[in-house]
């Protein structure tokens, strides 16, 4: 994910250089978060600049941080000694969604080659296209591929066609945000507006710290709602009979010396000051002569709120992680919002739709293709074990499923009508790049699904699909998993769009898709009664996982997580093989997990409880709610909301997750940095 940090200092003097620095070191602090590139504009001349009246310096780089820093100090057309009394200063890291990693497509990005208007963007902009297009016939030259372009072509656009000489910065942006679709966190720097800056947000995080002489504790921002909500579609019509919007004018500020912070995240702020502002959905900032006042794009009936300076009371670690002991538990509860993100613009749940945008082009060629391969390692491999057998009913192909490095050493026969799908949350993964470029040297189909844009699976493979999923900084995948079942899912659904014969359950698993992101809020919720659960099975050397059909997959990926965190012997068993030599372990001390949902293979579930519980084994039960039959026989259980049978293994993995998480921390381990491994495998 992006990050956003800006800072503008009103009668605080402070060198150029001071100014870089706070810049850089707020973006070291969002270096967590994931990002390929970084980018500052601050007030300066270009070295290429003829104007004399061009006074902003974007300077861009591919790659880390520290890579940005050496850069400004190369910058010698730029006096680092100079002291600026009010200065405002934006910055940016960049997770490449639209155009592959590189200068150019860094942020910020420019409304025209003298940067009248700059913006940093976190989110994403879903009718980018429409906007492009529109601007481009309107003579407006775009240098990079990224949706973010279109916001400062679009200000400038405005700008250029205004009704009156004296429209303010603020209402630039409120009409732009007006036009834009999606999710987005924005804040806006130009040099028609010097020492002004704007914000805005839709969907993505972003607040203001204050830092100041005069006391803040008990400040609280009113809002001010326009009255009127105008959305014109691409087109901006002239507005001549709108009243500017009433901009809700506060004592911060105040002509006083103060300075004020724009992060996407609090971490990259505590440092500087505890005192935050945290800006909600269509709220607009606009700092104008050192002042803060915000408004609102419309109005909620009946709502009368205020934005209070709050008070950050966790440490600098903390903030990092939000509320959460480590980024893996943090992730394991964002899944709700990552779940979410993947299906974002690719479902249309009213016309009961799926395009996948990388996958459409070439939909006809996998139509004719006589099997689907797919080709993973780990958590990866998972999750394409746990979408098979919905592929196969939804496709009516044959699907394998095949662990990359055993792929390679078997030479498995390849052909030319195969489509082969390559899963991998970092797409660098390098049994599966083996396996990747031996199915293209066999003439196949490839497929990437990935979460990092512009990795070598991104490139490598002909069309493919982004999970959206969001960077996972733990090195137990989470979210990524979830977020991979779910794009398997969405492609099953768009293969089998025209036949007849499947639509009913396809809006049975559409209609299932779009109350899931509610119902991993609900298993979440059970979080406590899972700790309680690991406080007795921490001290345990060993523990079995069973289920069978479509839940087999969960236990294989919760057996994983187990073993990968908390360094216990853990086995994920089918089921339907108990006789066939695991039942010789079931005893009386032997933790069984088993995971019996209301499905085709309840029955068969119930069978293998019954032999052991026969074996004295006490097991703990992930089971629907309200099946007493079920809870009748079990030592423990965690009751789960009931979803169509294809998508209830995303619910039944989270209790595992967080299982592992709690044992990991009882037993006193590290768990986003588990020994021996690393986030991304990178050798065979």
């Amino acid at each position: 994910m992006c990050g956003i940090f800006a800072y503008l200092n009103y009668r605080v003097p402070r060198t150029r250089k001071e100014i870089f620095e706070t810049l850089v070191k707020g973006l070291q602090r969002l270096e967590y978060r994931g990002y390929d590139s970084a980018g500052i504009a601050v007030d300066g001349p270009q070295k290429e600049a003829k104007d004399d009246n061009n006074n902003m310096c974007l300077i861009k780089k591919k790659g880390k941080v520290k890579a940005l820093d050496e850069e400004l100090y190369k910058k010698d057309f730029l006096d680092l000694d100079e002291v600026f009394e009010t200065h405002f200063g934006i910055a940016h890291t960049r997770w490449a969604t639209h155009g592959e990693p590189s200068p150019v497509n860094s942020h910020p990005h420019r409304s025209d080659k003298n940067n009248e208007f700059v913006v940093i963007h976190n989110g994403i902009i879903t009718n980018y296209k429409e906007l492009r297009k529109y601007l481009s016939s309107k003579g407006y030259e775009f240098e990079s591929e990224t949706d973010t372009e279109v916001i400062p072509k679009l200000i400038k656009y405005l700008y250029d066609n205004r009704e009156s000489e004296h429209v303010s910065f603020a209402t630039l942006v409120e009409r732009v945000i007006q036009q834009l679709e999606g999710a987005f966190a924005l804040v806006f720097k130009s040099t028609r507006f010097p020492g002004e800056a704007v914000a805005a947000r839709r969907g993505s995080p972003l607040l203001i710290g204050v830092r100041s002489e005069f006391e803040l504790s008990t400040e609280q921002i009113p809002i001010q709602y326009n009255s009127g909500h105008h959305s014109d579609g691409v087109q901006v019509r002239n507005r001549q009979n709108r009243k500017e919007s009433a901009m809700a004018l506060h004592s911060v500020g105040d002509g006083k010396a103060v300075e004020y912070y724009f992060a996407s995240d609090a971490s990259a702020i505590i440092e500087h000051t505890n005192k935050v502002i945290y800006m909600e959905d269509d709220d607009i900032a606009a700092l104008r002569e050192g002042k803060l006042s915000l408004h609102r794009v419309s109005r909620v009936a009946g709502e009368e709120p205020v934005r209070a300076i709050q008070t950050l009371q966790m440490e600098l670690q903390q903030i990092m992680k939000g509320n959460f002991q480590a980024f893996m538990q943090k992730e394991i509860f964002e899944q709700p919002e990552s779940v979410f993100n993947t299906m974002r613009g690719r479902i249309c749940f009213d016309a009961n739709t799926v395009i996948l945008g990388g996958l459409k082009d070439h939909l006809k060629e996998i139509k004719r293709c006589r099997r689907l391969i797919i080709i993973g390692c780990g958590t990866s491999f998972h999750a394409g074990v746990a979408t098979r057998q919905i592929l196969e009913e939804l496709t009516e192909l044959p699907v394998m499923v095949e662990l990359a490095s055993d792929f390679l050493d078997r030479n498995t026969p390849v052909f030319r009508d195969d489509v082969c799908f390559f899963i991998s949350q970092s797409g660098e993964t390098a049994d599966t790049l083996m396996a990747l470029r031996y199915c293209k040297d066999n003439g196949a189909l490839t497929v990437g699904v990935t979460n990092t844009v512009g990795s070598s699976i991104c490139r490598e493979t002909v069309c493919g699909v982004h999970i959206n999923a969001g960077p996972e900084i733990g090195v137990a995948s989470t979210k990524a998993y979830t977020s991979q079942f779910v794009s398997l899912v969405m492609f099953a659904l768009m293969m089998s769009e025209d036949r007849l014969s499947l639509q009913k359950r396809r809006l049975e698993i559409i209609d299932g898709l779009k109350v899931l992101p509610e119902l991993l809020k609900q298993v979440l919720a059970l979080d406590e009664k899972i700790r309680s659960i690991a406080d007795e099975l921490y001290q345990q050397r060993s523990l079995l996982v069973m289920g069978r059909g479509f839940n087999y997959a969960t236990c294989l990926e919760g057996a994983l997580k187990i073993k990968e965190i908390t360094y216990m012997h853990s086995e994920g068993i089918l089921a339907g093989e108990l006789k066939h030599g695991p039942l010789a372990l079931v005893d009386k001390q032997m933790p069984v997990i088993m995971l019996i949902m209301r499905d085709a293979c309840y029955t068969k579930c119930h069978n293998a409880l019954q032999q052991v519980t026969a074996r004295q084994g006490r097991p703990i039960i992930i089971c629907c709610q309200n099946d007493p039959e079920i809870t009748s026989n079990a030592y423990k259980t965690i009751e789960l909301p009931q979803t169509v049978d294809c998508l209830q293994g995303i619910l039944s993995v989270v209790p595992l997750q967080l299982l592992s998480f709690h044992l990991a921390v009882l037993r006193g381990f590290d768990v986003d940095c588990p020994r021996n491994l690393a986030k991304s495998v990178t050798v065979e």
